[in-house]
């Protein structure tokens, strides 16, 4: 004879904190979320150095309009 299951007792096995899948995601989410702060924090910590550029490259000013060297 089948022992009876309750409803709830079916309820509390599917429940969404006991997917392992879940929390895999959770994890892998809350990884790259600390990984674009932490390069936020090194890009904020280290300036770029300008480059020494006779000419645009790429289309892009080798001197920004806050550079030493921009009031030439």
């Amino acid at each position: 004879m089948p022992t009876a299951t309750t409803r709830a007792d079916r309820h509390d096995a599917a429940a969404w904190y006991r997917q392992p899948v879940l929390w895999l995601g959770a994890a892998i989410f809350a990884a790259s979320l600390a990984g674009c702060v932490w390069m936020i924090v090194l890009g904020a910590r280290h300036a770029d150095a300008p480059v020494d550029a006779p000419h645009a490259v790429f289309g892009v000013p080798a001197a920004s309009h806050s550079s030493p060297g921009a009031a030439r």
